[in-house]
């Protein structure tokens, strides 16, 4: 059985529905009463990955064979305004989640979802795994600690994890938080308003990131966890795209003119202009690749967020 925290976020709820198309045995935590759209789950609990005794007992009760610990503070922007909060939420649940497995399943597969923002600044192009972590934002530096976490236990206890830092990735159910679901969100109300051209509050338009499709990185998940030794493994598309392409990108499969401005509040400082990985290890140990083309992931965020918008709408 195969144990999924935070299934009911983004990442989460595709690798629910990607293991249930497989037929795989899944159960979930989140810190929400269980989603109505959430179906294939074997069992779901509400659990507050804070409170380590309940950590613990969740997971005697389970004893899961496998866990992909995906719950997290994933927003970069909450993380500046509240990086005390985010930093200290996202290592105790790791840690708790790891402490638990020791104690409780000490031979379960664990995957710890890391992130490719812990590699800060590029030293070169593209970044593989040993590329020097050097977070530039409070997230990065929370992922960071849990990635060095979650490789102690393996060294100290002898557990078996998978550590994976995955890239930018995107595709429909995102937040609007983040850059190309809110691009999206925004040329969906403009048409269902009606009143074109759609004009898109942007950031910084020349910043480069390697995007994947979120269904291409929940099957690394899986491939990780059946084909991969414990270690660390790069989750990217291995190509940059400028910010501009993806806003044209959207507006190619959009029936508007679509046009920009650039907000303010949108703008980071300390932003990384370029960022690259390489997933070549993850290809030579599993053959996994990505295989969703970059237009077809913005038009199906854009085809969620049109129908999003029209239940809205009515309610």
């Amino acid at each position: 059985m195969i144990l999924i925290t935070g299934v009911g976020g983004f990442a989460g709820r595709h690798l629910a529905a990607l293991c249930a198309e497989q037929g795989k045995e899944v159960a979930g935590v989140g810190r929400s009463e269980k989603p109505a759209d959430l179906p294939g789950l074997s069992s779901y609990e509400r659990l507050d990955l804070a409170d380590a005794e309940a950590v613990r007992a969740a997971i005697a009760r389970l004893h899961p064979e496998r866990v992909v610990h995906l719950a997290a503070e994933a927003s970069v922007a909450r993380s500046w305004e509240a990086p005390g909060e985010v930093i200290a939420s996202n290592v105790a649940t790791s840690l708790n989640v790891l402490e638990a497995l020791r104690l409780e399943a000490p031979e379960a597969l664990v995957l710890v979802a890391c992130s490719g923002e812990e590699y800060g600044t590029p030293q070169s192009l593209p970044m593989n795994e040993g590329h020097p972590l050097a977070p530039r934002n409070p997230y990065a530096a929370s992922k960071a600690m849990v990635d060095l976490l979650a490789g102690s236990y393996a060294d100290t206890h002898g557990m078996r994890v998978v550590r994976t830092r995955a890239f930018n990735h995107t595709g429909p159910g995102q937040s609007d938080a983040y850059v190309v679901s809110s691009f999206a969100r925004q040329i969906a109300e403009a048409e269902a308003a009606e009143e074109g051209p759609a004009t898109i509050a942007t950031g910084n338009l020349e910043v480069r990131r390697d995007f994947s499709d979120v269904r291409d990185v929940v099957r690394a998940y899986l491939l990780a966890m059946e084909h991969a030794d414990p270690g660390v493994f790069n989750i990217c598309s291995g190509r940059e795209t400028a910010v501009s392409d993806i806003l044209s990108g959207l507006a190619a499969h959009s029936p508007l003119e679509v046009e920009c401005r650039v907000d303010p509040a949108r703008l980071r400082d300390n932003e990384v202009m370029e960022i690259r990985g390489s997933h070549e290890r993850l290809t030579d140990v599993t053959g996994w690749t990505p295989e969703i083309d970059l237009s077809e992931t913005l038009r199906d965020t854009l085809d969620w967020w049109r129908e999003r918008v029209a239940a809205e709408a009515v309610r």
